[in-house]
């Protein structure tokens, strides 16, 4: 088995058996031990899982690898990404989190952490315990690592109570106004987590639910909304029922995405714009100058971001695209707010981890300031048109992005390709726009990314750029 197929930029991820089974969880569970665990001082870790039908088996291997290090196993069981964040801060132990996200139902992987949901990712230790798992799996014995005194212990906890908890301890729910919310878990971990957020007795919230059922196969629909295919039957549930917003989580519940009342999805932007002008808010209720109070978002930028953060008055600090790279961008920066166009929002008061749920209760704080209509709130903070992510399956992916970057050169926009290829182009105010184009971490695709002042304009460059890339050389 080759371990570098599976280890992407910040996770684990690949299709199971074919590329990812249970000798390969077992050799990345001692490997993590043994990089991790025992050198950073800690006695123990803490696992969780999503609801695929592989999870048990791996999380099974992945704390046997673990456990035969001498390192104890809190197995907290089914949980949701942020779940596995919250038991990692509580605890203050490194974490391992089963699970594929948003991919298929025949993929899955591993989220890893160290204590306090610090994160693990390519430079900062996840090549190692890749290196040190295909080690052990070439030589076909995983006990070629020196043995500990003793094995580990494991033991089950849960913990889902004290998750809810901790969340209604970060934004109070109880004076805001009473809505009707519909909730699309994608028969994801959202159907385990929400009702205890959102459902609790006395709540003001009406909650209709949308596929619930934990199953990994997932038989409705793929639980990644960032495909607008898979955000149609939340549209008409909200229009069909009235509500005031509905919801949609990926599988592993990290992220969210926004529908209004009228059924239409909400842009990133605009709730990642709502967000931070509450949340810097807060901040200078609790007496900071907004001038010190950083936001970091991906490289990926909205306008709507940039203006959003502007006119909070606080600093906004850009960073590469992937959770690895916004947390540390957080923790290194003290910043009290992070997100990406992909539907993670991260908080400072939340280890600077994404939480999808604790984005959820701060939306419904912020849009109880006012009683107009969700559309009315967020849209007026995002008025510019967007592709949405565009997947590609491209033969050559540098070939094209050599082609757009040529062909964005030739029209005198700028080029920035740190983090994928950025291209800008500020003709004044009235006629900007931006592409990103770049190649997943964690699907075999090329993700294509417009935005412009108007629909129009929007659908020119994204029409171009797309002529392009399946050009051939």
């Amino acid at each position: 088995m080759e371990v570098a197929a599976v280890v992407k930029a910040y996770d684990v991820r690949g299709l199971v058996p074919e590329q990812l089974d249970a000798g390969t969880a077992r050799a990345l569970g001692s490997a993590f031990a043994q990089v991790v665990v025992r050198p950073e001082g800690h006695a123990g870790i803490v696992l969780g899982r999503d609801m695929r039908a592989s999870s048990p088996e791996l999380a099974d291997a992945f704390a046997g690898g673990v456990l035969e290090q001498g390192v104890d196993v809190t197995d907290i069981g089914l949980c949701s990404t942020d779940g596995l964040y919250h038991a990692s801060g509580t605890c203050d132990l490194p974490g391992a989190m089963v699970t594929a996200s948003h991919n298929p139902a025949g993929y899955n992987g591993m989220k890893l952490c160290r204590a306090a949901a610090a994160p693990v990712g390519q430079d900062s230790g996840l090549a190692e315990i890749r290196d040190l798992a295909q080690w052990l799996l070439d030589r076909g014995d995983l006990h070629q690592l020196p043995a500990p005194a003793s094995a580990g212990r494991r033991r089950e906890v849960d913990l889902l109570a004290d998750y809810a908890a901790h969340l209604h301890s970060l934004v109070d729910l109880g004076g805001i106004r009473p809505l009707h919310v519909v909730v699309d878990a994608g028969n994801g971990m959202a159907g385990h987590t929400v009702p205890a957020v959102l459902g609790a007795e006395g709540s003001p919230l009406r909650l209709d639910p949308l596929h619930f059922e934990l199953d990994g196969s997932f038989p409705h629909h793929d639980a990644n909304p960032l495909d607008p295919a898979n955000q149609r039957e939340l549209q008409e549930a909200v229009r069909a029922r009235g509500a005031g917003l509905g919801l949609a989580f990926d599988g592993d519940a990290d992220r969210v995405f926004v529908v209004d009342e009228r059924g239409r999805q909400v842009p990133a932007g605009a709730v990642t714009a709502l967000l931070a002008r509450w949340l810097v808010a807060r901040e200078v209720v609790a007496g900071r100058d907004p001038a010190d109070v950083t936001v970091v978002h991906g490289s990926i930028l909205p306008r709507a971001v940039e203006e959003g953060v502007a006119a909070s008055g606080a600093r906004l600090v850009t960073c590469r695209v992937g959770h690895t790279f916004v947390k540390a961008a957080m923790a290194t920066q003290a910043a009290v707010f992070g997100a990406e166009h992909s539907g993670h929002y991260y908080f400072r008061d939340f280890w600077s981890a994404d939480s999808g749920l604790l984005a959820v209760l701060h939306l419904l704080a912020a849009v109880s300031e006012q009683q107009r209509p969700v559309s009315a709130i967020l849209g007026e903070l995002d008025p510019y048109a967007a592709s949405g992510e565009i997947s590609l399956r491209v033969p050559d992916p540098a070939a094209a992005a050599e082609r757009v970057r040529r062909w964005a050169l030739d029209r005198g926009a700028r080029v920035d390709d740190t983090d994928g290829l950025l291209v800008r182009q500020d003709e004044g105010s009235g006629a900007f726009w931006w592409v990103s184009l770049r190649s997943s971490n964690t699907e075999p695709v090329m993700r294509l990314t417009v935005e412009a002042r108007d629909g129009a304009r929007m659908g020119q460059v994204r029409d171009a750029v797309l002529a392009v890339v399946e050009q051939e050389d």
